[in-house]
């Protein structure tokens, strides 16, 4: 059962498969949504120029209704007028088109934009196989969009025919009317019936856009296991990601064990924490610490210190303080200067027995270390 529901298309898609398919050209789209903003912008269009397109038009119907005698024994002029009256009437309706033209390039915005795919392009021969075209022709996909052509025929031809039976009795009457008259109540009645038209491509629409959605999302839907590729590929693989942090922490481990041969003392919980701290007056404007660890690492810097000759000092609360607070490479904070500086005036009066002789200096059994700083100080 488990991998069934694994093979199961049942997962959103992600945002990676989404940018994957707009690579390849596949995006939301609607004919409906884009014939409803064409047909509306033309209609708004001629709504609105009607009263500056009826004198205009008029008067080039006329010019080229009129006759010319000229024009009847020289050729000529009449290619002359003909390529007159076409411009003419190309800028009456350059408006228009230019309308109907920005109603069509605004379509592919409200579903996110223009999106320019070489994929899309590269010739796919298997589009030319006959049988995967009789599979297409037969497919879910071809029986809705035929059920929907259909619904859409028979909702428009009702609101069509709907005004056509209720605008009867004024049709009827144009007959009955003078010519002039008749032409402009004829015109009120195509512009109701166009505006019906276009408000039956208007629910047409409203009814295709989520549809489009739904079916679009619905073929990038995911199964668990593509996610579950994805998220490795885009994370990489736990596994993999596990033992690059183990190297990464051997790698840090070792660099931070070279230094401990070089520190100046190593503060110890006795066990539990170690801390190496170095200082260099000509570089450093307090001591750092180069080294610090617990348990078994504390042991292992432990073990190198006496190795290397690093003197090791037994001071738990310090010992703690700087294990917490203080990163590695990080000098130490203020509210410890006056401990770490017991602990190094001890260091520097050590050395100084070793080369010199004379007394040996006594080892610091406790420093000042403020409470706050200390994780095992009593509340």
């Amino acid at each position: 059962m488990a991998e069934e529901s694994d093979l199961e298309r049942t997962e959103p898609p992600s945002s990676r498969r989404l940018e994957q398919a707009r690579e390849e050209g596949q995006v939301p789209s609607s004919r409906e949504l884009s014939a409803f903003l064409v047909m509306a912008a033309g209609t708004l269009g001629l709504w609105g120029l009607a009263g500056w397109y009826t004198p205009k038009i008029e008067a080039l119907m006329r010019e080229g209704l009129a006759f010319d005698r000229r024009q009847a024994f020289d050729p000529s002029q009449m290619g002359v007028m003909l390529v007159t009256l076409g411009a003419e009437a190309l800028g009456l309706l350059a408006p228009l088109f230019l309308a109907t033209m920005a109603a069509a390039l605004i379509t592919p915005f409200l579903f996110g934009g223009y999106v320019f795919s070489p994929k899309a392009l590269t010739p796919d021969l298997s589009r030319l196989d006959p049988l995967r075209g009789i599979k297409r022709m037969f497919s879910w996909h071809s029986l809705n969009e035929m059920v929907k052509g259909v619904l859409k025929a028979l909702l428009l031809g009702g609101i069509v025919g709907w005004v056509v039976l209720a605008e009867q009795d004024n049709l009827f009457a144009l007959i009955k009317q003078p010519l002039p008259l008749a032409a402009v109540s004829f015109g009120q009645l195509l512009l109701y019936a166009w505006m019906a038209f276009v408000a039956g491509l208007m629910i047409v629409a409203a009814v295709d856009v989520p549809f489009q959605l739904w079916r679009y999302y619905q073929g990038l839907r995911m199964t668990r296991a593509e996610l579950k590729q994805e998220m490795k590929e885009l994370e990489g693989d736990p596994q993999i990601k596990a033992r690059i942090r183990q190297q990464q922490r051997e790698l840090a481990r070792k660099r931070m064990m070279s230094e401990v041969p070089k520190a100046d003392v190593v503060v110890t919980n006795p066990t539990h924490y170690a801390v190496a701290l170095k200082y260099d007056a000509a570089k450093m404007s307090a001591p750092k610490v180069v080294a610090k660890g617990m348990n078994a690492v504390a042991e292992k810097i432990r073990s190198l210190a006496r190795e290397h000759n690093v003197p090791v000092l037994e001071l738990p609360p310090l010992a703690r303080a700087l294990y917490r607070h203080v990163d590695l490479d990080e000098t130490i904070p203020a509210k410890l200067y006056t401990a770490v500086a017991e602990v190094m005036a001890y260091v520097w009066q050590l050395n100084r027995y070793l080369s010199e002789g004379g007394a040996p200096p006594l080892q610091p059994a406790a420093v000042p270390v403020p409470p706050e700083l200390d994780p095992g100080a009593p509340d």
